[in-house]
């Protein structure tokens, strides 16, 4: 039979009251040992409460989460969204910008890039900032290091020409993988190979994972959308939901 539930609620709801409304300091071990026991025993025999209870402490994480993510975004706003040295591709005059922090090779970022890029295409008024956030060893980081190379002495269409050949490259990375790929695109390999390692490229890299590390991005894909930040690979059909939403709100 199911005990009466109006003493384990009172109980439980003793929690929600004022510090002074229940001194569990002043209880004695036996009054102790029957509250916590009324409590239990509530518990098991509801045990969605618990399920409740977890529910509404994620949305207060998430909340409280977004919040902080927004603040965050509206701090580093400039350079997020206007950093002058990262690439610009979609509609540079687009109502909403994407911004994805990314690495060469890693899988989710592969496996998002043919989303993002029919997201950006088939919308038709979103602005695309790539930023280059190597992290995954030395073959990330010489990727970028050829793509900000590229952007860098050949402009914006080589720069995404050279990104699309190393976001979808199936073998390892080094100087004679690259100087194919340049060679395959018609670049001038020879000068990006020189420029890799330079202080302009490098400064590039360093200033993005500064803004990675203030935004509280340790992994890749991470995206930039408005005041979101959405952290790892999300599908087209979420990024569309997401997209219409900022644009109901402005």
């Amino acid at each position: 039979m199911t005990r009466p539930l109006l003493p384990a609620l009172a109980a439980v709801a003793a929690f929600a009251l004022p510090a002074n409304a229940l001194d569990l300091e002043s209880m004695t071990d036996a009054e102790r040992q029957a509250f916590r026991a009324e409590i239990r025993a509530y518990l098991l025999e509801n045990p969605e409460v618990i399920m409740e209870a977890v529910a509404v402490l994620e949305q207060r994480e998430t909340a409280a989460q977004a919040e902080s993510d927004g603040e965050m975004i509206q701090d580093h706003a400039e350079a997020i969204f206007n950093d002058g040295y990262s690439w610009v591709g979609g509609n540079p005059e687009g109502d909403v910008t994407l911004v994805e922090f990314m690495d060469y090779r890693c899988g989710y970022c592969r496996r998002a890039a043919p989303d993002v890029d029919d997201l950006v295409e088939f919308d038709g008024n979103i602005r695309f900032v790539i930023k280059e956030f190597p992290i995954l060893g030395e073959q990330s980081m010489l990727s970028s290091r050829f793509a900000i190379a590229t952007l860098q002495l050949e402009g914006d269409e080589a720069y995404k020409a050279a990104h699309d050949a190393l976001i979808t490259f199936a073998g390892d990375i080094d100087e004679t993988s690259l100087t194919r790929i340049g060679e395959t695109l018609g670049l001038d390999t020879d000068a990006i190979l020189a420029r890799m390692d330079s202080p302009e490229v490098t400064e590039v890299i360093a200033e993005n994972h500064q803004l990675a590390k203030s935004l509280g991005i340790s992994g890749t894909p991470s995206f930039v959308m408005g005041d979101q930040m959405l952290r790892g690979y999300v599908p087209r059909e979420g990024m569309e939901e997401i997209v219409a939403e900022i644009r109901s709100d402005s």
